[in-house]
C-alpha cells in the first residue's frame, strides 16, 4: 500500500499544479488568539480554538489535535489506526463514551461498536484544513445528546483554501507524508476545495507497525456562513500493526524490550467513506450526511489465559452504513422588553450495522465465533434553548432536549435477540452576570446522558459461558453543576476558571473484549479547570490550562471507591513565537498525572511529562521548513497503563500485573511546505 500511496499523490501533484495556476496569494493573517466570547458564551468551559493556534502544535497522531480543548489528554495503547484513549474531567473515556466528536455535523462517535461503546476514531483528521475546533464541556447544552456529558468538541474545515499546499515530510522509523491541498479559482456559483494525502510509518516498535493511511477530500462550496450550500466528500482508509500494551513482568524478566510486543500479529485496517450536505438560509440551517464505516481489529491483551494453546487473540469487527441529519432554527423577540433569542433543533441518527462481531482468532485467521449479530439503531431528538437578557447585566440560558432510542438485535444466539427502546428527557438551565466590562461570572446545571450497547440492552446469556445475565438501561443519565469565571483583565490575557461537578447514575456496560456485559457503580466526579491565554508580546503567545479532579465510585462497596483510570492532575503549557525575521518556534509541555488502576488505589500508574517541539523557518513568502522533536527529553513514560490478570506462555496460573503502552521515544520530523 506504500508504494500505492506515492503513486497516487504523485499523480495528484500534477492535477494539484494544473488546477491552481491561478489561486490567490493573500497573506493571511495570523492573531493566535483563542476568540474572545465575554457577554457570548453560556459557560466558562467552552470556547473557540482558531486555526492559527492549531498551526503552530507539533502533532505525534492526528488525534491529538483535539488537545486544544483545555483539559484533554489523548494518548495511545495499540498501534496508530486505532481510535485514541481520551481522559478529561476525571473519566478515563476510553474511545469517546463520554466525549463526543463531531466533523462538520458529521457524528465521529459510533454507537454499538464492535469494540467499544462510543468508538470515536479521528486518525482522518487533517489538521492543515482546520478552520476552527469548538469545545463544550459538561451537560449544559441543549444541541448536544449522546456521548456529551464530559464534553464535546466540533471540528470544521476551512470552506475555501487562501493558499495551496503542497507539504512533504520524512522523519525517523520511516515516517513519510505528503499532502497537497486547494481551492481553485472560485467560479460565479461556488468554489471547489480538495486535500490529499499519503502517510506511512512504522514507529520505533520491535514490530514495526508498517501503517499505510490514505486519505482525500473534496468540497463544493457557495454562499458564505450564513446563506448558501456545502457538498462535502471525504474518503479514508489504513491499515496497520500494533504493540499493544503488554505486562510489566514481561519487560521486567527480559522476555521483551519495553517497545516489545507478545503477540506481532495484532494489529487492524479500517475505512470510513462520508458524503454530507449542508443548507444555510439565514435563520435555518440543515444537514444530512451518509457514512460507511469499516474496522477490522486483532487484539491480545491476556495472552494465554483464556487459550493456554492458541492463544487469546481476537478479532473485532464492526461493518455499518451511518444514516443521519438536523435541522435547526433561531429567532429572537421580546420578552419583557428585553431581547429573547430561541433556538428549536432537530436531529437523527440510524446505524444500519450489518455485521458486529467478536471472533477468536490464531494470526489473524478466524477460529471460533464468540457472538456476531445484526443491529438496527435508531435515534432521534428534539431541543429548544432560549437565551434571555434579562437585565443589562444578567443573561439566562434555558434548555430542554428529549432523545428517544430503538434497538432491533438479531444475534447469532437467538436467546440474545430483541427489541427494545429507550427515552430520556434533559432539562438544562445557567445564568451568566456581567460582573464587570471585562468579566463575566456563570452558573450552569443540567442534565444529559451516554447511550449503552444495543447488543448489552438485549441480551440474556453470556456467550461464552452461557450464564444467565441481566440486559442494560439503553440510556444512563448524568447530572452536572458548574460555577465559572471569564475574564480579560489585561488585553494580552484572558482566562476561564470553572468549579465542576458530574454525577452519573448506576449502569452496566458492554465489554467488545468478552461480548458481554459487566457492572459498573454510580460515579461522581468533581474538579476545577484553569485555563490561560497570553500574549506578552505580538510576536509571542502563551497558553496554559490546569486540571484538578477527584472522581469516586458513590455506593459502598469492599472493593473501594476509586474508579480505575480516572485522571486526577493534567496540565498543558505551550509557548510560541513568529519573528519577522522569518523565524517561529513552539514548545508544549503535557502533564499526565498518576492514576489508580483499582478500587482500592493500592496500584497506581506513575505520572507522565512530555514536552513537543518546533523550529521553522520561512525561506520566502511561500516557502516554509520546519523540525519537530516529539518527546524532545526522551523521557522513558507510559502512554497508559491499565490493571489486569495475563497469563504469559509458560506461567501456571495467571497473574494480576500492571500492562503499559510506553510513550514513543524521541523522534525527529522535518517537514518543508510551499503554499501557493
Amino acid at each position: 500500500m506504500k508504494k500505492n500511496c506515492f503513486v497516487l499523490l504523485l499523480l495528484a501533484a500534477a492535477f494539484h499544479a494544473q488546477a491552481n495556476e491561478s489561486l490567490t496569494t493573500n497573506d493571511v493573517e495570523v492573531t493566535a488568539t483563542r476568540i474572545n466570547l465575554i457577554g457570548v458564551a453560556d459557560s466558562a468551559s467552552q470556547g473557540v480554538v482558531p486555526a492559527d493556534r492549531i498551526a503552530n502544535v507539533p502533532l505525534l497522531r492526528p488525534g491529538e489535535v483535539l488537545e486544544q480543548t483545555p483539559g484533554l489528554i489523548v494518548s495511545q495503547h495499540s498501534g496508530t489506526g486505532k481510535a485514541n484513549q481520551y481522559y478529561l474531567r476525571g473519566f478515563n473515556l476510553d474511545h469517546g463514551t463520554d466525549f463526543a466528536v463531531w466533523l462538520e455535523g458529521m457524528p465521529v462517535n459510533m454507537p454499538t461498536h464492535g469494540h467499544g461503546q462510543g468508538y470515536a476514531d479521528a486518525n482522518f483528521l487533517i489538521p492543515e484544513l482546520i478552520d476552527r475546533i469548538e469545545f463544550k464541556k459538561g451537560p449544559y447544552f441543549a444541541d448536544e445528546g449522546d456521548f456529551s456529558a464530559a464534553g464535546a468538541t466540533h471540528v470544521y474545515y476551512a470552506r475555501h483554501l487562501p493558499q495551496s499546499i503542497a507539504s512533504m515530510g520524512w522523519g525517523e522509523d520511516g515516517f513519510r507524508r505528503l499532502l497537497f491541498a486547494g481551492s481553485p479559482q472560485q467560479a460565479a456559483d461556488g468554489r471547489l476545495t480538495y486535500a490529499l494525502e499519503a502517510h506511512t510509518y512504522d514507529g520505533p516498535w520491535d514490530n514495526p507497525e508498517n501503517l499505510g493511511k490514505l486519505n482525500g477530500l473534496l468540497r463544493w462550496s457557495s454562499g458564505d456562513a450564513e446563506h448558501g450550500f456545502d457538498l462535502l466528500a471525504m474518503a479514508y482508509r489504513a491499515h496497520w500493526d500494533s504493540s499493544d500494551q503488554i505486562p510489566l513482568r514481561a519487560i521486567n524478566s527480559g522476555l521483551i524490550g519495553r517497545l516489545g510486543a507478545l503477540d506481532p500479529t495484532d494489529g487492524g485496517n479500517t475505512h470510513r467513506y462520508s458524503l454530507s450536505a449542508d443548507w444555510r438560509g439565514g435563520p435555518w440551517q440543515v444537514n444530512a450526511y451518509v457514512i460507511d464505516y469499516r474496522l477490522n481489529l486483532f487484539s491480545n491483551f491476556t495472552f494465554f489465559l483464556d487459550d493456554p494453546v492458541n492463544g487469546d487473540q481476537f478479532e473485532q469487527f464492526d461493518q455499518r452504513r451511518v444514516y443521519g441529519g438536523s435541522a435547526m432554527r433561531r429567532w429572537e423577540m421580546d420578552l419583557a422588553g428585553r431581547p429573547l433569542e430561541q433556538s428549536f433543533g432537530m436531529q437523527a441518527r440510524y446505524d444500519r450495522i450489518a455485521t458486529v462481531g467478536l471472533y477468536h482468532t490464531v494470526a489473524r485467521r478466524r477460529i471460533g465465533t464468540v457472538r456476531q449479530d445484526r443491529v438496527d439503531q435508531i435515534s432521534a431528538a428534539l431541543w429548544w434553548q432560549a437565551n434571555w437578557q434579562a437585565t443589562e447585566r444578567l443573561r439566562a440560558t434555558l434548555g430542554l432536549r428529549g432523545d428517544r432510542y430503538d434497538f432491533d438485535v438479531t444475534s447469532d444466539n437467538p436467546l440474545n435477540s430483541g427489541k427494545t427502546n429507550g427515552a430520556i428527557v434533559s432539562p438544562k438551565f445557567g445564568l451568566a452576570w456581567r460582573a464587570g466590562r471585562d468579566t463575566d461570572l456563570y452558573l450552569n446545571w443540567g442534565r444529559d446522558f451516554h447511550s449503552n450497547d444495543g447488543r448489552g440492552a438485549t441480551i440474556r446469556v453470556d456467550p461464552q459461558s452461557g450464564i444467565p445475565v441481566s440486559p442494560v438501561n439503553p440510556l444512563v443519565r448524568a447530572t452536572g453543576e458548574e460555577i465559572g469565571l471569564r475574564a480579560a483583565w489585561s488585553p494580552n490575557w484572558h482566562t476561564t476558571l470553572a468549579l465542576f461537578r458530574l454525577n452519573i447514575d448506576s449502569e452496566l456496560l458492554f465489554t467488545g473484549d468478552a461480548g458481554t456485559t459487566e457492572p459498573s457503580r454510580p460515579s461522581r466526579r468533581e474538579g476545577v479547570e484553569w485555563t490561560n491565554h497570553y500574549r506578552p508580546l505580538n510576536w509571542m503567545y502563551v497558553d496554559a490550562d490546569f486540571a484538578v479532579s477527584r472522581a469516586r465510585f458513590t455506593d459502598a462497596d469492599p472493593a473501594g471507591s476509586h474508579i480505575p483510570g480516572a485522571v486526577e492532575k493534567t496540565a498543558s503549557i505551550g509557548v510560541a513565537v513568529e519573528h519577522e525575521l522569518g523565524w517561529s518556534g513552539s514548545a508544549r509541555l503535557r502533564y499526565f498525572g498518576p492514576r489508580p488502576l483499582i478500587e482500592d488505589n493500592s496500584v497506581r500508574s506513575k505520572g507522565s511529562l512530555l514536552v513537543n517541539g518546533r523550529l521553522g523557518y520561512r525561506y520566502s513568502k511561500n516557502v516554509t521548513v520546519a523540525l519537530d522533536a516529539l518527546n524532545l527529553f526522551d523521557r522513558k513514560v507510559s502512554d497508559i497503563d491499565y490493571y489486569y490478570e495475563s497469563q504469559l506462555a509458560g506461567e501456571a496460573a495467571p497473574v494480576p500485573d500492571i500492562h503499559t503502552h510506553p510513550a514513543e521515544p524521541r523522534t525527529l520530523r522535518l517537514t518543508l511546505q510551499y503554499l501557493y
